[in-house]
C-alpha cells in the first residue's frame, strides 16, 4: 500500500494535498484496494459549489461495493477532475496523481488538524484487518 508522505489522510480514507490556500482531495490507495475495481464516480458537487468538513462529496462504485467520499476540509470547489467521469478505474491504477477528485480553495487550514500524517494513517489502516 502506498501513503505519500507529504499528504494528510482522514479516517473515512481521503487524502489531502495542500499548496498555501488550496488543497488537493482524493481516496488513499487503502480505499481503492477494498473497493477494487472500480467502474463509476459520482460527483456530488462543481466548481463554485462551498463544501464543508464532514459532507458526502463523491459516490464511488466498484464491482465489490459503493462509497461515499467525504470531504476532509471545507472550502470552495475551485476544480472537478471530469475525466474520471470517463475513465473511473483511473482511481484504482493511480489514486493519488492522476485520481484526484477535487481542488479545493480552503477556508481554514485548521480542518487539517483532525487528520492523520502518513505514518498514523498506515497505523490506522493496519488496525482495521
Amino acid at each position: 500500500m502506498k501513503t505519500p508522505k507529504e499528504l494528510k489522510y482522514n479516517k473515512t480514507d481521503e487524502w489531502v494535498k495542500v499548496n498555501g490556500n488550496t488543497a488537493i482531495i482524493g481516496i488513499s490507495d487503502y480505499a481503492q484496494d477494498q473497493l477494487s475495481d472500480i467502474v463509476y464516480i459520482e460527483f456530488n458537487k462543481e466548481p463554485g459549489d462551498s463544501l464543508i468538513k464532514g459532507e458526502v462529496i463523491s459516490t464511488i462504485e466498484s464491482v465489490k461495493a459503493a462509497a461515499d467520499v467525504i470531504s476532509p476540509v471545507g472550502g470552495k470547489i475551485v476544480k472537478v477532475n471530469e475525466s474520471l467521469a470517463v475513465n473511473p478505474e483511473v482511481l484504482n491504477s493511480d489514486p493519488y496523481v492522476e485520481g484526484w477528485l477535487y481542488e479545493v480553495e480552503l477556508e481554514s487550514t485548521s480542518d487539517l488538524d483532525d487528520l492523520f500524517e502518513a505514518s498514523d494513517y498506515d497505523n490506522f489502516c493496519e488496525s482495521r484487518h
